[in-house]
């Protein structure tokens, strides 16, 4: 059967169905789907059509017929243009509701054994959705017609700069930290990073706070190893920001979407800032990996600590650990705890908290999980439970084979990509049990949902 052939700019009025992994409405027009951002189920809307194929169509919101009682009125005065957030048109409660949909639907799509018999908890939410990032990455650029720079995010599918002077998903510190480095900026007239010409220097301003410890770290990425006005910057931040008491310079001199690049420069202060998470105290240098909701952290581990169940007899395996975030907060909990990131600097941090700490049954390595774990395994380590908390993109071939050839008795999956990880329960599943699975919502207002797996071998 043929599907609806539409065309773009043609109007369309379709009821929405459901919310798709973007958190965008998806409806049919006859049997076509069609991706509509910014609505939601139940409501009925016209909608002009921008992009079309046999296979679907995307279109944008012209006018509401019909309503849902559960939209609200997003407080945020960029959420129209930003990217950053799909989801603040909905009420928390609903946008709870529907992450644990989300991983449903996966589910669904995927089919790994016996799907339809795990057990789903509701999604663990905040008491206050909102200034909850401790990390604002807000990317540089030069305004012909006003003649200053401007720090902001990308409009959804797009290189179009929305200028964000208060984020309200940002920890209000880092956002007053960004507004006062901005105006020193244009005050010093420094040269803005242009990837049509490649010239100028500034690209990216990154603050990342301890929101435990109340430290600030600044760093400004650029093209060059060179930043003009370094001592003029480093005194006027000393006496304007006291809070900030790490700066320090990345240089990204490669045409990539990647923010950072390899070499790291210290200007002034700490090489890294501290954060805590319960008991332990984490170092955090600009490239180390570390969760970007600390309040919700806690619970995340929390519920992955419960879901090992670890004794004192038992080994661990904390794969992805960045700064060792998982494992050292279940250290003592173990006899042993090995761990590997791809990221030096990230296993210098793991290294020098299990220090600080004093745990003597910790061992990091820089590598891949994909390489180094296969590598224990064959060489006969057999720890009694793994932890895995991967990029968005999963888990990769090699390291799914050497889960299902050598099986620990408990394997933990954190996943922050549901598609990713419904896809890779397809193969777990072969050797593994899922007990169950519980989403956590670290990231309020977004369509990103957190889940943590408790898998058994079978």
């Amino acid at each position: 059967m043929n599907q609806v052939q539409v065309t773009p700019n043609q109007t369309l009025q379709i009821k929405i169905k459901r919310l798709g992994i973007n958190g965008e409405g998806i409806g049919y027009y006859k049997r076509l789907i069609v991706f509509v951002p910014r609505v939601l189920p139940g409501e009925e809307v016209q909608v002009r059509v921008t992009k079309a194929s046999p296979k679907f169509a995307e279109a944008e919101l012209i006018k509401m017929i019909k309503v849902s009682p559960d939209r609200i009125e997003p407080p945020c005065e960029f959420y129209d243009r930003c990217g950053g957030c799909q989801l603040q048109h909905l009420t928390y409660k609903k946008q709870l509701d529907f992450k644990k949909d989300l991983l449903k639907q996966s589910l669904e799509k995927f089919k790994p054994t016996d799907y339809r018999n795990y057990q789903l908890k509701d999604t663990i939410g905040m008491n206050e959705p909102w200034h909850y990032r401790n990390k604002a990455q807000f990317q540089l650029q030069f305004n012909e017609e006003t003649q200053q720079a401007e720090a902001g995010l990308y409009e959804m599918n797009s290189h179009r700069l929305v200028a964000i002077d208060d984020c309200l998903v940002q920890e209000e510190t880092t956002q007053k930290v960004l507004n006062t480095v901005l105006e020193l900026i244009n005050h010093y007239q420094l040269p803005i990073y242009n990837e049509h010409k490649n010239s100028g220097i500034l690209r990216t301003l990154m603050v990342r706070i301890g929101i435990e410890t109340g430290q600030v770290q600044l760093v400004f990425i650029t093209s060059t190893p060179k930043l003009p006005k370094k001592n003029h910057l480093i005194r006027e931040i000393n006496e304007k920001l006291p809070e900030v008491v790490s700066i320090m310079q990345n240089v990204q001199n490669k045409k990539t979407s990647l923010v950072m690049g390899d070499e790291t420069i210290h200007l002034w202060g700490q090489e890294a800032i501290e954060e805590k998470i319960n008991d332990l105290t984490f170092d955090l240098s600009p490239r180390a990996f570390f969760q970007l909701n600390p309040k919700q952290t806690k619970v995340l581990y929390d519920e992955a600590r419960k879901a090992l169940s670890l004794n004192e007899n038992e080994s661990l395996v904390d794969a992805y650990c960045g700064v060792g975030t998982i494992g050292l907060s279940l250290a003592h909990l173990a006899k042993e705890v090995r761990g590997m990131d791809i990221v030096p600097q990230a296993i210098d941090d793991a290294k020098a908290n299990a220090v600080r700490k004093g745990f003597k049954n910790t061992r990091y390595e820089v590598g891949t999980a994909e390489e180094l774990l296969p590598q224990w395994l064959r060489s006969g380590f057999k720890p009694d439970a793994i932890v895995v908390d991967p990029p968005r993109t999963g888990l990769g071939d090699e390291l799914l084979n050497a889960l299902i050839t050598y099986p620990a008795k408990k394997l933990v999956y954190v996943s922050c990509n549901v598609s990713t990880l419904a896809r890779d329960l397809q193969v777990l599943t072969k050797k593994y049990h899922v007990d169950y699975l519980q989403s956590v919502d670290m990231f309020p207002q977004t369509a990103r949902c957190e889940v943590v797996v408790k898998l058994t071998k079978k």
